[in-house]
């Protein structure tokens, strides 16, 4: 017999308009397992919603209330920063499991308390740290936990927009470290199962003088250490012209791995008669992480239906956050930040 799941999906941007594209071309699958998986959308401006509802095959309601008025087996929140914590919040309410966009809330301050619902309600709920379903990454956390790196030495993890978003967003964003590097902070704990002592950054803005007038810097690095001692490095940068490029390197004393070098790698080699990589390169992270993101909605799926733990529990984004707020910190002081 079927089992039918529906999941309600609040905000139809790009983000949002992505999950549920994903969700829909999920449903093949999942019918192959006995799940009847459908979509409700529902988004501020209505009448988008409603049509892109219309050209998926989803339904549509005018409202959250509504939405989960209706059934709904679980809630994806896909809006912006500052509607997460009530979005979670009426998610645990009426019971559901809650897939949210991260971060959790706007600053680290707002998220504790909300923290402390979630654990006391014994809810569910799994943030969108999409990296975590990522082929390279996956592969680099089997073979550090499969001890085939040896210990590691060092580290350099990247994360480069091609481009940078408009200044207004910019301005909103919490700066470099909380919207891009957050990822890498996060990636960085899952992978090797330590924690982050403290960070050490520094910024610059050679592009855009409107990034700098609204509080943030277009190119960073960290320089981050783990609480056994190890040391590495974490770089963002708006202004990537070869392309949308993330990577990480992780050098052990066995073994090095290295995440992101695939065909559509954003960098060429300077060595005379090597052609890698052949493909052009990844001009958004939608591109480069357009697998990962359509696993990390089966995740949710399978979370729903009661088959898989949480990938990624709302302490976990939390925690990553924290050290993007010592690393804004350390950008504006000139010192290293403990997070001890």
């Amino acid at each position: 017999m079927n089992r039918t799941i529906t999941l309600g999906l609040a905000g139809v941007g790009r983000i949002g308009h992505m999950h549920a594209e994903n969700i829909m071309g999920l449903r093949r699958s999942f019918a192959q397992r006995g799940v009847d998986l459908r979509l409700v959308l529902t988004d501020v401006a209505v009448d988008h919603a409603r049509s892109v509802a219309a050209r998926l095959g989803a339904g549509h309601a005018r409202t959250v209330e509504q939405l989960i008025a209706e059934g709904v087996n679980g809630l994806v929140i896909a809006t912006g920063t500052m509607t997460h914590p009530e979005l979670i919040r009426t998610g645990i309410a009426a019971g559901l499991p809650v897939f949210c966009e991260k971060p959790v809330a706007g600053d680290v301050p707002s998220s504790l308390p909300l923290l402390k619902e979630i654990r006391a309600a014994d809810a569910v709920v799994q943030i969108g740290h999409q990296r975590r379903f990522d082929a390279g990454y996956v592969e680099a956390r089997r073979a550090y936990q499969a001890g085939e790196l040896g210990w590691i030495h060092s580290f350099r993890a990247v994360t480069c927009d091609m481009f940078p978003p408009p200044v207004e967003f910019l301005a909103g964003s919490g700066g470099l470290f909380r919207d891009c590097s957050v990822h890498d902070f996060d990636i960085l704990r899952w992978i090797t199962g330590r924690e982050i002592m403290e960070v050490y950054a520094r910024g610059s803005n050679n592009g855009d003088p409107a990034i700098g007038a609204v509080g943030d810097v277009d190119t960073a690095l960290a320089v981050v250490t783990l609480d056994d001692g190890t040391v590495g490095t974490v770089t963002a940068s708006r202004y990537n012209g070869a392309g949308h490029d993330v990577r990480l390197e992780l050098q052990g004393s066995a073994a090095t791995v290295a995440v992101g070098l695939d065909s559509g790698a954003a960098l060429r080699s300077a060595e005379p008669a090597v052609g890698f990589p052949a493909g052009p390169p990844h001009a958004t992270f939608a591109e480069r992480f357009a697998q990962a993101y359509r696993e990390e909605m089966a995740a949710f799926v399978e979370l729903v239906l009661g088959e898989r733990e949480n990938p990624c529990t709302a302490a976990d984004a939390v925690a990553a956050s924290r050290v993007a707020d010592a690393a804004q910190e350390s950008l504006v002081t000139g010192t290293p930040v403990s997070l001890v």
